[in-house]
């Protein structure tokens, strides 16, 4: 049996309002992301205080959180993607440090490359 081996990658999130999301996955596909993950209606308070989600007709009003696990590299120009959308827009994003144990699923290398 082979001992698991942790890669270091960068995980991003992304929160926006729903009817940006769009922008945010299309920037990760143009990037090459290998996958993302987004959670609709989220709530939190943050220095505009309470966002509360309120999902009546679509997620389009709500807040979304769009996660995405990449190497290094592709930090930057997610980066340089969303910079003038933050100028434009709410929304904040964080990044940090994650192993993963399946580097293939992250890198679009496939296994022993």
């Amino acid at each position: 049996m082979n001992d698991l081996v942790l890669h270091p990658m960068k995980e991003i999130r992304i929160i926006i309002s729903g009817e940006h999301v769009t922008f945010a996955t299309d920037l990760l596909d143009r990037i090459k992301a290998t996958g993302y993950t987004i959670i609709s209606n989220i709530s939190g308070k943050g220095h505009h205080g309470i966002h509360t989600s309120h999902m009546m007709f679509n997620d389009m009003e709500s807040l979304v959180m769009v996660i995405t696990v990449v190497p290094q590299e592709k930090v930057p120009p997610i980066l340089s993607g969303l910079t003038p959308f933050f100028n434009k827009y709410p929304g904040v994003m964080f990044v940090s440090d994650v192993a993963v144990s399946r580097l293939e699923y992250f890198s679009g290398s496939s296994p022993g490359e």
